[in-house]
Parts: structure tokens; sequence; C-alpha cells
């Protein structure tokens, strides 16, 4: 059986958990969710993707 998850899903999952043990303020989060809308526009959106991508490619077949 093969889990899979969104890396926006597995950022949301860690940014809500920071925020709920204080880890983070909530204006802090707001920044970071606000860069990463704006990231997504750019043309450097497909190159932060493989780079993302590429990082878990190589963390799952360390496993």
């Amino acid at each position: 059986m093969v889990f899979t998850i969104s890396a926006a899903a597995l950022f949301g999952i860690v940014l809500a958990l920071m925020l709920r043990f204080r880890a983070v303020t909530f204006s802090v989060a707001a920044v970071a969710a606000l860069f990463g809308f704006y990231l997504a526009s750019t043309g450097i959106a497909p190159a932060v993707n493989d780079a993302v991508v590429s990082l878990f490619r190589t963390l799952t077949a360390l496993h």
C-alpha cells in the first residue's frame, strides 16, 4: 500500500501544528502563506516544484 500526500497538504499540516504549539505566530504564518501564493505565480515556480519533487524522491529512495 502506497500512501501519498501533496506537498501543499504536508506544509499546511506542518504550519497548522506550528500555530497550534505556538512555534510561530499567526502573522508569520500569514506571511509564509502569502509568500507561497506569490511564489507560485512567478517564473521560478517550476524550478521550486522540481526541487521539492527531487528532494522527496531522494528521501523515499533512502527508505
